[in-house]
């Protein structure tokens, strides 16, 4: 007769299960309850189908100038306008929303996924292991991140704006890292991860199938918020002029050219910068809204 298992593993309590589709799907229904959600979804797929389809119903191309209209205000020709080049800001205005959008997403991806295999690992192997990836962390914490990306951006000027990606991500883990190593610590003691180390799983098939998907809400919402983190921080980076370089632009590079003549012809600064705002606020909009659709423990008491 086979011993209970009790005696080894305590009982199963209702937290101690990864997520079920069951529970994405209820989760997904409370955030879609949520109106803001809701604004903040249509908004980004307005502004994504704009970006990407936006310069196809403008009869002017990106590289396109128009020497008979310099710093022209918007018109039926030049729905945005034009800059001192003469180029129509609503095309050039809506390929830097799709860079601004593509610099988001993948900053948050890459920065979100750098702080769960660093977090996991610390909080999984402990000892040097956690040591050595806990200082690099605290390292990362202490080191001037604006300063070190505008010393550094010069450095990758030639590998275009997928270098200005993967500089952006590197500064944008460290927090995330520590929470994650904190659950980490916490669901290693979990009797589902005991009971995969007793049928010989290993470590990494522990991390990824049983430890990542019961922080998974932590994961996604710090994904989101990152979205409007990284596309301010390329705003801020190429206001100063440490952004992007031509030909690329994007909605940062935009702003600082529009910047100095927001008075004189401010539709140089006011699309843009309007479009920027939307954006954030609509990426702001969703991340909340998941927090509280998959933390409900977070969300503040109605008043």
């Amino acid at each position: 007769m086979n011993p209970p298992t009790h005696h080894i593993f305590p009982r199963r309590r209702s937290g101690d299960q990864p997520p079920t589709p069951r529970r994405w799907s209820t989760a997904l229904r409370a955030a879609l309850r949520q109106r803001r959600v809701v604004a903040g979804l249509a908004t980004i797929a307005f502004l994504c189908a704009t970006a990407w389809l936006g310069p196809l119903l403008s009869p002017w191309g990106f590289t396109e100038l128009d020497y008979t209209a310099f710093l022209r205000p918007p018109s039926s020709q030049h729905w945005f306008g034009t800059d001192a080049t003469g180029r129509d800001l609503y095309v050039t205005t809506m390929v830097g929303l799709r860079k601004s959008i593509v610099i988001g997403l993948l900053v948050a991806i890459l920065s979100t996924a750098i702080a769960a295999t660093v977090g996991s690992l610390a909080g999984y192997f402990l000892g040097l292991p956690d040591r050595t990836l806990m200082w690099l962390t605290d390292l990362m914490l202490v080191l001037p991140a604006f300063l070190v990306l505008a010393i550094l951006s010069p450095a990758i000027r030639d590998s275009g704006w997928i270098g200005f990606v993967l500089l952006l991500a590197a500064f944008m883990w460290m927090v995330t890292a520590k929470m994650v190593r904190g659950m980490t610590v916490s669901l290693t003691q979990r009797e589902y991860v005991l009971a995969a180390r007793y049928m010989g799983a290993s470590a990494p098939r522990i991390i990824v199938s049983h430890i990542l998907p019961n922080m998974s809400s932590l994961l996604i919402v710090d994904a989101t918020i990152n979205v409007s983190t990284a596309i301010i921080a390329e705003t801020s980076l190429s206001y100063f002029g440490f952004g992007l370089r031509p030909p690329d632009v994007s909605l940062g590079s935009l702003i600082a050219a529009g910047a100095g003549q927001a008075l004189t012809h401010p539709w140089t600064f006011v699309f843009c910068t309007g479009l920027l705002i939307l954006l954030v606020l609509a990426v702001n909009l969703v991340g909340g809204g998941l927090r509280d659709a998959l933390a409900p423990g977070t969300r503040p008491p109605r008043a």
